[in-house]
């Protein structure tokens, strides 16, 4: 929710102050300055900042438990090294990875960004179909499988993101 805020903001302010390519956050929040005041450069990099503290914070942690659990590996924070050897692993090399990747000399960030969100939307609509097959799989969830509003809402929702998905594809494509 604050991500979308966020960028429904900046899209607004940016939109009507004629800065139509912006190649760093930098320019960003220098466009924000004639709509939102002296101090919005400050409060676009708090909301910068607040962002990447969550993401370094959540982010890791969700992601190998996430492939450990996938992949049959023992998962956990409340589990010692010997017991969950691969968490571990790959719980410090994704916190190593991350900021050794940013720290990049001249990375063009913010297309990493972009670049990486809209992988992320391209890649939502299959992690979706799947997760209604297990939600709906009767062996695996019992009596608590999806119900039919459920799956009427998600399935609206997968529909939805399919359609933005091609739409982003297309345009993207034709220009």
């Amino acid at each position: 929710m604050i991500a979308f805020f966020i960028v429904v903001a900046c899209a607004a302010t940016i939109f009507r102050s004629n800065h139509r390519e912006i190649s760093d956050v930098a320019e960003a929040a220098r466009a924000l300055a004639p709509f939102a005041g002296r101090f919005a450069a400050l409060l676009f990099g708090i909301g910068l900042i607040n962002a990447s503290l969550m993401s370094a914070a959540i982010l890791p942690l969700a992601t190998t438990y996430n492939v450990c659990e996938g992949l049959g590996f023992e998962a956990g924070i409340d589990r010692g090294l010997r017991e969950a050897p691969v968490f571990y692993g790959l719980y410090t090399g994704l916190i190593v990875f991350g900021p050794g990747f940013v720290l990049l000399p001249r990375l063009p960030l913010l297309q990493v960004i972009l670049i990486s969100q809209i992988a992320n939307g391209i890649l939502l609509p299959f992690v979706l179909a799947f997760m209604l097959l297990l939600v709906n799989n009767p062996s695996l969830m019992g009596e608590y499988r999806n119900r039919r509003w459920a799956n009427v809402i998600a399935g609206g929702t997968s529909v939805a993101m399919v359609l933005l998905t091609a739409a982003l594809i297309w345009t993207s494509v034709a220009g």
